[in-house]
């Protein structure tokens, strides 16, 4: 089964986040995104793009928006 991230939604989009990837065991980066609640069974929809290029992404998780670069959204795991 392809490996599929949050980079990769299309506009209006809902997914459910599957997992964060952690580089290293005290990854600040895992852990913010976690706590913004980026939890595995959460469902996350892509909400737009910024105005240069698809960076940043604006996803929502219930009825919070997020602004996340691209890098960010990489590490964010989804199933549909």
């Amino acid at each position: 089964m392809e490996t599929k991230f949050l980079s990769g939604m299309k506009l209006g989009q809902l997914a459910t986040i599957k997992n964060v990837i952690q580089h290293s065991a005290d990854d600040s980066i895992a852990r913010r995104l976690r706590n913004l609640g980026f939890v595995e069974g959460e469902e996350v929809k892509l909400v737009s793009y910024g105005p240069i290029g698809q960076d940043p992404l604006l996803v929502q998780i219930g009825f919070t928006r997020f602004a996340l670069r691209s890098s960010e959204a990489m590490r964010v795991e989804i199933q549909h």
